[in-house]
């Protein structure tokens, strides 16, 4: 299964909440450049994984604005910045099992390192960028990443 995680886009410091921050306009023409790329991969993307904060939703729809992806996102509190990474780990291994083809994870620092760190051991995992993008490949057999690429701004 292709699993492409990435960071939401820029967004503004001055919220009621670190849950409420929205994107910043250079954090939609991030996301947008960012959708291009990955929409350059040619790669069909079968289920999205979003956060619940409002950044990694504005980023996903600036992602959504430029490619075809399923009509609904799985919304997962783990995929906030301190979200279990044990849990996201394990329902991506459960997605590959499925037979799900790709996924797109939009999820936040640190959770986005710690999650590439999770499933490709050995790997440093790259420095994530606002919008920056890992793609991972993994096998049925468990997490055997065949590939790691971070595609930054």
């Amino acid at each position: 299964m292709q699993v492409f995680i990435m960071r939401h886009g820029d967004a503004a410091l001055d919220a009621a909440s670190d849950s409420v921050r929205p994107l910043t306009t250079n954090g939609c023409d991030e996301s947008r450049l960012m959708a291009n790329w990955l929409k350059g991969q040619k790669v069909e993307i079968e289920r999205v994984l979003v956060s619940p904060f409002l950044r990694a939703e504005q980023t996903l729809e600036e992602v959504g604005d430029c490619l075809n992806l399923p009509s609904s996102a799985e919304v997962l509190p783990e995929l906030t910045p301190c979200g279990d990474v044990g849990l996201v780990s394990a329902y991506l291994q459960a997605l590959t099992n499925e037979g799900v083809a790709s996924v797109l994870v939009i999820s936040h620092l640190p959770l986005v390192g710690y999650l590439v760190a999770e499933l490709c051991p050995g790997e440093t995992p790259p420095m994530f960028t606002t919008s920056a993008i890992a793609s991972v490949t993994l096998d049925e057999s468990g997490k055997r990443p065949i590939q790691l690429a971070n595609e930054p701004l």
